[in-house]
């Protein structure tokens, strides 16, 4: 069952019922052509859906760390063994996980649409598993690992000689490898986050997926492109506090509203 939300000119949500198909305005059915300029954004519920836990749910990741612990550039150097046996953990959540079918859907949408941007704050990588191919990786990539003194970034095969030894040590200069992921206290990848707003304030469609819109400066791109002109969906199972704003509110999981945006 799929509840969708809808709103009016006011901004207040009404919401109703379906057992099998969503309803989809009149404008977003309109804006479905290969040539309107589309940007989406992507958040943990995206991947929460293929079997990745998420940091914010009462089974998340970081319900067993304190976050200060693992994902700051002091932590890492205090304890760096602590850190990379728990990224080690997740990417093997990951490598279990296959991509479900609301990444498929996206990779359809970037074949239909002429203009697309993907963006995401996931760091699995499964977008890309999935066949995505124009993606931005606002917070990174934890499969991705690099030197924090030469900026080396280490092979596949070199990370995977690590895997048992429980050491992060660059190939080339031995000092610590570190995931390429963006900490707490650190900036967001500059290029990355200005094509990601360019891409939000010319998009005449948003679709703000799976996300809890928390996390600034990614969580303000849905109102960049709202303030810009777009229209704009969220595509979420529970209200966000952003919800309020969208021009769209379709309730429940990605992987069964998108394929149905899909077949439109």
């Amino acid at each position: 069952r799929i509840v969708t939300a809808l709103s009016d000119e006011s901004g207040f949500h009404l919401s109703h019922e379906s057992l099998c198909q969503i309803e989809i305005s009149s404008q977003l059915k309109t804006l479905w052509r290969p040539s309107t300029r589309v940007c989406v954004l992507t958040g943990a519920g995206v991947s929460q859906e293929s079997g990745v836990p998420t940091f914010r749910d009462k089974d998340g990741l970081w319900q067993k760390f304190r976050p200060e612990e693992l994902a700051n550039m002091n932590a890492f150097l205090a304890n760096p063994d602590l850190v990379w046996d728990w990224y080690q953990h997740r990417r093997k959540v990951v490598r279990e996980v296959k991509p479900n079918d609301g990444h498929h859907a996206l990779v359809k949408m970037e074949a239909f649409f002429q203009n697309f941007t993907l963006v995401t704050q996931n760091v699995d990588g499964l977008h890309a598993r999935a066949g995505s191919k124009k993606i931005l990786e606002v917070h990174g990539n934890i499969m991705r690992s690099f030197c924090v003194r030469c900026g080396e970034f280490a092979t596949q095969e070199h990370l995977e000689t690590l895997a048992d030894t429980g050491k992060a040590q660059c190939q080339k200069c031995k000092d610590l490898l570190r995931p390429d992921v963006v900490w707490f206290g650190e900036m967001l990848p500059e290029d990355i986050l200005r094509q990601a707003e360019e891409a939000a304030r010319a998009c005449e469609l948003f679709l703000s997926v799976g996300t809890s819109a928390a996390v600034y400066p990614a969580a303000g791109l849905p109102l960049l492109a709202r303030d810009s002109g777009a229209h704009v969906v969220e595509i979420n199972p529970q209200p966000t506090e952003i919800s309020r704003y969208m021009s769209e509110v379709l309730t429940g999981p990605s992987a069964k509203i998108l394929p149905q945006l899909v077949a439109l």
